[in-house]
């Protein structure tokens, strides 16, 4: 008679167990349904306080992304497609976003906007160029990247007009202050200056 007291307690404490057990999974499994709704709800907070616009470096004034980082064109892109991914994007990584980026400081609103790639991502857009940065320009300013031409094309920095500017910067570093002006394939010319983290 004890054996079978003792099997049915321990036959309840097991059941007791495996349903504390389920219930701790289905709270598991809850938190991971709802994670990836918060973590799409944090990337549209960051895309919101994305922002291009304009800074003053050794080229002129330029685009540029909130902390200064210089923007380019690739040449090899047409119709508003990048023609820019493996190792192409690791050397020029594209701007990525969600959603439509802000016009900041000097930036045109009406010619910012969004391509879908082809790995589904979304990258940002100024007058109808896919937007990259160099990974050589590692501070605010540096326009290394500048006049390069590389995986099939040439990468170029922008006007605040969203014009390809082709002159280059009157340091051997590209990462000082420039004495002169160039002309941008648009027409009309740039002023130089310093420049500093940021638009300026």
């Amino acid at each position: 008679m004890r054996d079978k007291e003792h099997t049915a307690t321990v036959t309840g404490g097991r059941l007791g167990a495996v349903a504390i057990g389920l219930l701790g999974l289905a709270f598991v499994l809850a938190w991971l349904v709802l994670t990836p709704g918060a973590g799409a709800a944090e990337q549209r907070a960051a895309a919101t306080r994305y922002t291009v616009g304009v800074a003053t470096t050794p080229l002129g004034k330029i685009v540029v992304d909130s902390r200064g980082r210089s923007l380019y064109l690739f040449e090899a892109d047409h119709k508003g497609k990048s023609a820019c991914y493996g190792a192409c994007a690791k050397a020029w990584p594209p701007v990525l976003v969600v959603g439509k980026p802000k016009a900041g400081p000097g930036a045109r609103a009406a010619l910012l906007g969004v391509l879908h790639r082809k790995d589904g991502k979304q990258q940002a857009m100024y007058r109808g160029h896919p937007l990259y940065r160099f990974f050589k320009d590692t501070q605010s300013g540096q326009v290394k990247g500048q006049g390069l031409d590389f995986f099939g094309g040439e990468w170029y920095v922008l006007t605040p007009a969203g014009l390809k500017l082709e002159h280059e910067a009157s340091t051997d570093d590209n990462s000082g202050t420039t004495t002169g002006g160039g002309t941008t394939t648009g027409g009309g010319t740039t002023t130089g200056g310093s420049y500093g983290g940021g638009y300026g």
